[in-house]
């Protein structure tokens, strides 16, 4: 009944196969396309309200299966209106926030600082990231956050677009930014470590791999996770199965590319999340900038099943043209959300 597994894995690997094989290295090419056949399963989810609630990979923390996207709530004119919609997406249910110490100059930072005042900062698991990749930057980018987001800790921070392959010796080498995040959690500033990037599957394998030769392992990974990733350069295929091995908690972003996914006209904003969503992700991190959005993604959470087998296939066969080339993930193939490309400065 249904789609077999070799018939799913004709459907989602037909067009991003070959790509996906020479991707990788030989040393990952064979157990991670073998992993690859099928999604993971879709984790056990708490419903409370309208709300799921997943744990983060092996935290234990319970976090909302919807997270809030800080650059969005950066976006609004009216200060206040950033404002309202953080703590209106709290009153609701969401606990995940986003936050860069990049995002709109600081911007971000500063009205979720002053959203999580009035009891609300206890209500929520507050994740940032900074750009620095020495040690003295990083630092500096950690207190500067702290600052901004008017709290004492931080509940996650992340090492921010690892996009290039030298991040990750950057980041580790003596005096790189991994001692300055170390540090913070020692002192109890931060309580969990991750990292996200954009633009390839292939430097994030390397970060992981990094991190496990200088004997660490990561809490969090964040990474696109959407139906064409399936098709190209595939986060989905090649990193998430992992994560998931290794208990690192998924945080999965882009699940419609800023629009560009939904204005590729093969789906819906829905379908997007929804998708993800049956993902084993522990949350899907939303760009969340009015109302109207936040009740469709809140619409979402209140409506989910887990796709079928056969459903996500159907889905992945709809969008597989659309997907070819990566013209609707521009995170993958341009430089228009290389934050770090423009301002090399925040790099150190």
């Amino acid at each position: 009944m249904g789609t077999t597994r070799r018939q799913f894995l004709k459907l989602t690997l037909s067009v991003a196969g070959g790509a996906t094989a020479l991707a990788l290295t030989d040393r990952h090419r064979g157990p991670l396309l073998a992993e690859a056949k099928m999604p993971p399963a879709t984790p056990p989810s708490t419903r409370i309200g309208d709300m799921l609630y997943r744990t983060l990979g092996s935290t234990g923390e319970q976090v909302s299966v919807v997270g809030l996207g800080g650059h969005h709530i950066g976006r609004p004119n009216d200060e206040q209106e950033g404002i309202r919609l953080i703590r209106t997406a709290i009153d609701r249910g969401i606990t995940f926030m986003d936050n860069s110490w990049d995002y709109h100059d600081g911007g971000s930072e500063i009205r979720m600082g002053k959203a999580l005042r009035d009891g609300y900062r206890e209500r929520v698991f507050l994740m940032t990231k900074i750009d620095g990749r020495t040690k003295q930057e990083a630092a500096k980018q950690i207190e500067d956050s702290l600052k901004r987001l008017q709290t004492d800790r931080i509940d996650l921070l992340q090492h921010h677009e690892v996009i290039r392959m030298e991040d990750p010796d950057r980041i580790f080498a003596d005096g790189g930014a991994q001692e300055a995040v170390l540090q913070a959690q020692k002192a109890g500033k931060i309580r969990y470590i991750g990292f996200t990037g954009h633009k390839d599957p292939v430097v994030h394998l390397r970060m992981l791999e990094v991190a496990a030769k200088h004997h660490f392992r990561f809490d969090s990974v964040q990474m696109p996770l959407n139906v064409m990733d399936a098709h190209f350069r595939s986060f989905q295929h090649q990193v998430l199965p992992v994560l998931v091995k290794e208990h690192i908690g998924v945080l999965g972003m882009k699940s419609m590319g800023d629009k560009n996914i939904v204005d590729s006209g093969v789906v819906t904003p829905v379908e997007c999340l929804h998708y993800a969503m049956t993902l084993p992700t522990s949350v899907v991190i939303a760009g969340i900038e009015s109302m109207k959005i936040l009740d469709q993604a809140l619409d979402a959470v209140r409506t989910f099943e887990p796709m079928t087998t056969l459903h996500m296939a159907a889905l992945l066969k709809r969008t597989a043209i659309a997907a070819t080339d990566g013209r609707y993930e521009p995170f993958k193939t341009t430089e228009k959300f290389d934050s770090t490309a423009r301002n090399p400065q925040w790099l150190g």
